[in-house]
């Protein structure tokens, strides 16, 4: 009797469905300025996403469920290096895996771009993060004495991560 549910574009357009990374556009950076904010201290504005995704030395994926963008990631790139800028998940989707999903799809792409190296700085208390990071197989490399600023005024210490796509 609910067989209509089976077909995957429904689901989708439902709400459920699976998980895609695709390339983000600049439709979307209205809500990717609102996944940042909602995951970041200072949140990048619409005006900045929009700046990235016409750059032609960035690459912007989005995480989509369904009809919803949930996620995204942003990496710069630079001959053969890359350095990921950010990554957010929206706070009701965290700890299901996409994180994990969308990092490394967004790692295949830069490798088929012909990045070597990747980089990216972690807030050294972030244990989700790092714990993506290393299993992603990122190593830690140096450290940034209080380069985090917090809305009190502390400052955090960031981890320097790499890892090689060779």
């Amino acid at each position: 009797m609910m067989a209509w549910f089976a077909d995957s574009r429904l689901a989708d357009w439902w709400g459920g469905g699976s998980a895609a990374v695709e390339p983000a556009s600049l439709r979307d950076a209205a809500r990717l300025a609102q996944l940042h904010g909602a995951s970041f201290h200072r949140g990048w504005g619409e005006g900045e996403f929009e700046a990235m995704l016409t750059e032609r030395n960035t690459l912007v994926h989005r995480l989509r469920l369904g009809r919803k963008v949930i996620g995204f990631a942003v990496s710069r790139l630079a001959a053969d290096e890359a350095e990921i800028l950010s990554i957010a998940i929206d706070p009701g989707q965290r700890g299901r895996g996409l994180s994990r999903q969308l990092l490394l799809t967004h790692l295949g792409h830069l490798a088929g771009r012909g990045v070597r190296k990747i980089f990216l700085e972690v807030e050294e208390n972030n244990r989700p993060a790092r714990r993506l990071y290393e299993r992603a197989g990122f190593g830690v490399v140096g450290r940034r004495e209080r380069y985090y600023q917090q809305p009190g005024g502390e400052q955090l210490n960031a981890l320097l991560m790499r890892r090689d796509l060779s």
